[in-house]
């Protein structure tokens, strides 16, 4: 797992006594994030609607190859599946 520089915000109702459990808590919240956050996981979660063609691409492969592609043309919209 590589290094992410990032910032968390934890809030927590438990009183950790020690500052090595808030670390291990960290710990622990960013291999569960490092696990879900890929380009995978990104597209089984979202899809393409786009209204230039008057399609939703839900597939996968094809969520890449739109993603990936320098020129976006207007009104194509990443969509969240939630």
């Amino acid at each position: 797992m590589k290094n992410v520089n990032r910032d968390l915000l934890v809030l927590t109702k438990l009183k950790l006594e020690t500052p090595s459990a808030m670390q291990k808590e960290v710990e622990i919240l960013e291999k569960i994030l490092y696990t879900v956050e890929n380009l995978r996981t990104f597209c089984l979660v979202n899809e393409i609607i786009d209204l230039n063609r008057y399609k939703i691409l839900s597939k996968p492969h094809l969520i890449q190859k739109t993603i990936r592609e320098n020129n976006i043309k207007p009104f194509v919209f990443i969509f969240n599946k939630n």
